[in-house]
C-alpha cells in the first residue's frame, strides 16, 4: 500500500485534535467518560480511547481517575481552559463562515440569585427561550460568584459588589432596599418617624448584607447607625419576607419584594425618608476570545428585563465584546 494510502486511512480512522480536545472537555463539563460518551452519541471505551489518544499526543496526563471518580490534574486544569478558548475560536470560525454567527444555540449555563431567579427574571428567560428555539438554559441559583471554569458557566448575575479580578463585572443596576415590619408591630410609627425609634423594635438580618448593625441613609445625604441583635438571621430573602409577616420582627429588604404587601397593608414602610444604601447589582462573565450568539442575546433581553424591573431606562446598544477584554 501506498505511504499516501496509508496516511489517508489513519486520518479516516483516527479522530483529528479538535475532536480530541472536544472530547476532552465533554469528559469535564459531563462529570464522568459515561456521561460524556451518552451526550457524544458515542461508547465509553470511544470516549477513554480518545482521551488516552490527546493525553499522549499532548505528554501530559490531564485526569486522575479512580473508583470514587475522576479529577483533573493541574495540566488537565491549563488545558481545560485553553481547549476551551480554542474551540470558542474555532466555533466563531465555523460560525463566520456558515454566516451563522448570529443564530443562537446550544447550552447556556447562567447563575442567578435566589430571589431574583425564582421569581422576578423567569419572565424574561421564558421570553429568551421563546425567541430562541434552539437554545437550552441551564438555569442554577446561587448567591455566590461561580467557578466559571469548573462549573461550565457562561455568565451570571450578582447582587453586591464584585471581588474576583479574574472576571469581567459590568454595573447593570442597583437593588433598593427599606425598612419594614407588619402594622401590629409598627402600630405606633408615623410616616415622619426618626430612625431612631426604630432602635426599640425587634429585628431580624439579611445575613449576606448585615448582621449586627442597621446603617440607614436619608434622602438628604444624612446617616444614621444602631446595633441590633436579631431574633432570626437568614441568607434567604423569601424567608425574610415571611418572617416580617409572621410579625417577628422589622427587617430591611430590596422594595420590590415589599411593594405588593406594602399596596395590600400587610406590611408597613418605616421611616420612608430613609432607606439602606442600595445593592449594586452585576452581570459577570470570564474574560474570553470568543462570546457565542447565544449568551449575545441573552445579555441583551436580560438587561431589558431588569431594566423594566428596577423602572430604569432601556439599555440600547450593550453587546459583549468580540474580542477579548482587557483587565482594568
Amino acid at each position: 500500500m501506498d505511504i499516501r494510502d496509508t496516511h489517508e486511512q489513519t486520518m479516516k480512522t483516527n479522530p483529528d485534535r479538535i475532536e480530541l480536545m472536544q472530547t476532552f472537555v465533554r469528559i469535564v463539563e459531563a462529570g464522568s467518560l459515561s456521561a460524556a460518551a451518552a451526550q457524544l452519541g458515542t461508547t465509553q471505551p470511544t470516549v477513554s480511547r480518545r482521551l488516552q489518544m490527546l493525553e499522549r499526543s499532548l505528554g501530559v496526563l490531564l485526569l486522575q481517575r479512580s473508583t470514587h471518580g475522576m479529577k483533573l490534574t493541574e495540566d488537565g486544569t491549563r488545558c481545560f481552559t485553553r481547549a476551551r478558548e480554542m474551540l470558542g475560536s474555532w466555533e466563531a470560525f465555523e460560525a463566520d463562515l456558515r454566516g451563522a454567527r448570529e443564530v443562537p444555540e446550544g447550552t447556556l449555563r447562567v447563575v442567578m440569585p435566589h430571589a431574583f431567579g425564582q421569581q422576578q427574571l423567569v419572565a424574561p428567560l421564558a421570553a429568551y427561550l421563546r425567541q430562541y428555539e434552539k437554545v437550552t438554559v441551564e438555569w442554577l441559583l446561587h448567591d455566590r460568584v461561580p467557578d466559571f471554569i469548573a462549573e461550565n458557566v457562561d455568565c451570571a448575575l450578582l447582587v453586591g459588589e464584585v471581588h474576583d479580578p479574574s472576571v469581567v463585572a459590568i454595573r447593570v443596576a442597583e437593588v433598593p432596599r427599606i425598612v419594614v415590619a407588619r402594622p401590629d408591630l409598627a402600630e405606633n410609627m408615623t410616616a415622619s418617624q426618626q430612625p431612631s425609634a426604630l432602635e426599640t423594635l425587634p429585628w431580624l438580618a439579611l445575613g449576606t448584607y448585615y448582621r449586627n448593625e442597621v446603617a440607614l441613609r436619608h434622602t438628604d445625604g444624612r446617616e444614621h447607625r444602631f446595633p441590633i441583635r436579631p431574633r432570626l438571621v437568614t441568607d434567604s430573602l423569601f424567608a425574610m419576607r415571611s418572617a416580617i409577616l409572621e410579625g417577628l420582627g422589622a427587617g430591611i429588604v430590596s422594595s420590590w419584594i415589599a411593594a405588593e404587601d406594602i399596596a395590600q397593608g400587610r406590611l408597613l414602610h418605616l421611616a420612608p425618608q430613609w432607606h439602606a444604601p442600595a445593592l449594586p447589582m452585576y452581570l459577570i462573565y470570564p474574560y474570553s476570545h470568543f462570546y457565542p450568539a447565544r449568551l449575545q442575546r441573552f445579555v441583551e433581553v436580560l438587561r431589558k428585563g431588569l431594566a423594566d424591573l428596577m423602572g430604569l431606562p432601556e439599555p440600547s446598544g450593550f453587546r459583549l465584546p468580540d474580542t477579548l477584554p482587557q483587565a482594568a
